[in-house]
């Protein structure tokens, strides 16, 4: 790359990744320094160096800052510090070559003791950073040999000469480390950038499944859909255009991990607040969310203009306004309730369909007995519990279903629970149907015989009229054939 062009390509770098420009120069920066620190500096000098973007040249410096001037006292410190760190690095670097012995030694030392060294070893680092630091620190008399006017807490930069080959040799170290320092500034603007959305509704793209994992384009990054966050029997097919709520962004290994879903309760509300202007400006609330993804949904809404209707407003025109929420679930039922502040009218609006016919409050136990007419039962149980499940969980009260005096089924059931009392309830229904309809056949043998008796005198009149009729028919003809016979004797 030419230097007239570095300029150019680092801040098209910079546009392309949504990165500072500060930023990088000061990457570029560290890895110069890196690299000269690696092949040509001491381990007691400070490595800074100010890079020339226009003209790609570089400066490098030992950076330290003025103190005052040790006492005797304090350099005898800092030897005695300096000899135990040596003792410190000697014995690990023995330990390493295998010295059992003195690593058993080590290991069965009790915890307290160990505490207490690692107290004493970050006691000595601190007095030793207070004393001074051979690397970062010069003392006051030294600093007026290089500047005369130096004094405490000013910062002495002095150059350093840059070999012939420092230019190669560096580039090389630093290609690698800007890569890495580049990569790490993209995923820090990542990560903030959607850190701040947390809670939010977002596009994204379907890309793949890796296993039980759905991977979702986002944009700048992948997001992940985790089994968990996925709705019951939705098909995620690659090129799939859908809305998710972003659960959570975590640092990563290899970059921020970012959660999105598709069952969460609270996508629900962002669906409503993005398509009900009302809801949005805040005219009708959404007082609470029900969901089992995927199957069926309550949410509770409430205002307080009388004037708006809060469930009409959802719902809208023809139901046009609900139906995109639909939409967008993939057909999952959404049941818009009314919010009243008296539970025993919140329950019943959250068991609806079904109609109440009374309800006992608890409000110790914060429970619910719901009695309700033997046709509305299996509108208020809802299949496998569900509606009555929904309510309660809307409500945060806990409801037991009544009919006829007895206890059907309470909102604490598993479906495997309530479908068994369902069927039970069932057989039960088909049992007195049974009795019902051996008690109806004897009155049923009853009439057909009456019925049979009645049409045996008719039965009887007919045949008598027949035969009558057959005999004048008889008649008529013996009648016509003697006539003729009678005719031709008078001719004679």
């Amino acid at each position: 790359m030419e230097e007239t062009n570095l300029r150019q390509a680092v801040e098209q770098i910079c546009e392309e990744k949504g990165i500072a420009f500060e930023t990088v120069v000061e990457t570029i920066e560290a890895a110069l320094a890196a690299a000269y620190r690696k092949d040509f500096g001491d381990k007691l000098q400070n490595i800074q160096v100010d890079f020339d973007m226009d003209t790609s040249l570089s400066k490098v410096f030992d950076v330290k800052t003025v103190v005052e001037d040790l006492t005797e006292e304090e350099l005898a410190e800092m030897e005695r510090l300096r000899l135990e760190r040596e003792a410190e690095e000697a014995e690990a670097k023995a330990m390493a070559r295998g010295r059992k012995t003195f690593e058993s030694r080590k290991v069965s030392e009790p915890k307290k003791d160990e505490k207490e060294s690692k107290k004493e070893d970050d006691t000595e680092e601190e007095e030793e950073k207070r004393l001074f630091n051979p690397k970062t620190d010069i003392q006051l008399s030294d600093a007026k040999e290089t500047k005369k006017s130096a004094k405490v807490d000013d910062v002495i930069r002095t150059e350093l000469d840059v070999p012939d080959d420092y230019g190669r040799m560096a580039a090389q170290t630093a290609k690698q480390v800007i890569i890495q320092k580049l990569r790490e500034a993209e995923r820090d603007t990542i990560f903030e950038e959607y850190q701040d959305k947390v809670g939010e509704l977002l596009i994204g793209t379907v890309q793949r499944r890796e296993g039980r994992l759905v991977l979702v384009d986002m944009g700048r990054t992948a997001a992940l859909l985790p089994p968990e966050e996925q709705i019951p029997n939705e098909r995620y097919a690659a090129g799939d255009r859908l809305k998710f709520y972003l659960v959570s962004v975590e640092r990563g290994s290899k970059g921020p991990e970012i959660i999105v879903s598709r069952a969460h309760a609270e996508i629900v509300r962002k669906l409503f607040t993005l398509e009900i202007p009302e809801i949005a400006n805040g005219v009708v609330e959404i007082k609470g969310i029900a969901r089992e993804a995927g199957s069926r949904t309550k949410v509770a809404v409430f205002t307080e203009d009388s004037s708006i209707d809060p469930i009409g407003s959802c719902i809208g025109q023809r139901g046009a306004r609900v139906q995109t929420i639909i939409s967008e679930l993939r057909g999952e039922k959404v049941d818009i309730i009314e919010y009243n502040e008296d539970v025993e009218e919140f329950i019943t609006n959250a068991l609806s369909p079904a109609k109440v016919s009374e309800i006992k409050l608890d409000d110790e136990a914060k429970s619910a007995i719901v009695t309700v007419d033997e046709d509305q039962l299996s509108l208020a149980i809802g299949r496998a519990g569900q509606n009555v499940r929904l309510a309660a969980k809307l409500t945060g009260w806990k409801i037991d279903i009544v009919s006829d005096g007895k206890k059907q089924v309470d909102s604490d059931m598993d479906a495997t629970e309530v479908e068994a009392v369902q069927d039970e309830a069932s057989e039960e229904n088909g049992d007195q149907e049974e009795e019902s309809k051996t008690e109806e056949k004897p009155e049923e043998e009853k009439e057909e015989k009456t019925e049979s008796k009645k049409k045996k005198p008719v039965e009887k009149e007919e045949k008598e009229e027949k035969s009558e009729d057959r005999e004048e028919d008889e008649k008529k003809e013996k009648g016509e054939e003697s006539e003729p016979d009678e005719g031709k004797k008078s001719t004679k």
